[in-house]
């Protein structure tokens, strides 16, 4: 499996592009950059991914569709995150296409296959509340519940400081210290790492 980060967006947000085995899944186009666009203009992308539908993660939703001709899939809870993409831009002022609805709803426990890989969804609402992440073979695909040093904001409509702090304590810290976690801003980090030093996490696992 191969993963690589391209930071998109005004709000530095980190869209990652999975491969193996000759497929290719996008998570998270925050915006169809240039460099973003060029990477994925010849592969065969069978899914683009929004772990939520904030419009720093969904903002280039409809780009990368149409570009790659792939199902969209999210949580059904964020839908209505989605279908507001654009009052979400008006908000902070940026410009956002619509996005198209979803071919596919995820739910716990689903598995999405890219190659030979499983990545296992969890259900961590919290900082919206369709979050999702994807658990793969010694990784975890996090969106924004969890930073390097640090935890997703819950001010923003429908987070909910209790609900995060749960979906972390339950769904990541019960993970291998060794798993990699690619944050949906800032650098990677691990699971030992964060349980370590993460001053949100102090006290708490």
């Amino acid at each position: 499996m191969e993963i690589r980060q391209y930071l998109v967006s005004p709000f530095m947000q980190n869209c990652l592009v999975l491969r193996d085995g000759g497929q290719t899944l996008v998570v998270d186009p925050g915006e169809v950059t240039p460099e973003l666009r060029a990477a994925v203009a010849d592969d065969n992308v069978v899914m683009v991914f929004n772990t939520h539908c904030h419009i720093d993660h969904a903002g280039g939703n409809a780009e990368m569709v149409r570009l790659t001709k792939a199902p969209l899939v999210c949580h059904r809870l964020d839908l209505p995150l989605l279908q507001g993409l654009s009052q979400q831009g008006a908000m902070f002022g940026v410009h956002c296409e619509p996005s198209p609805m979803p071919d596919r709803f995820v739910e716990e426990g689903d598995v999405i296959r890219i190659g030979g890989t499983e990545l296992k969804v969890l259900f961590t609402p919290g900082h919206a509340p369709g979050h999702v992440s994807l658990l793969g073979p010694g990784f975890l695909i996090g969106g924004d519940c969890l930073f390097a040093g640090s935890i997703g904001r819950t001010d923003l409509p429908g987070g909910d400081y209790a609900t995060l702090m749960d979906s972390i304590e339950r769904k990541y810290m019960t993970l291998p210290d060794d798993t990699v976690v690619y944050s949906g801003h800032g650098p990677v980090t691990t699971i030992g790492e964060e349980r370590r030093t993460n001053p949100f996490l102090a006290g708490r696992v």
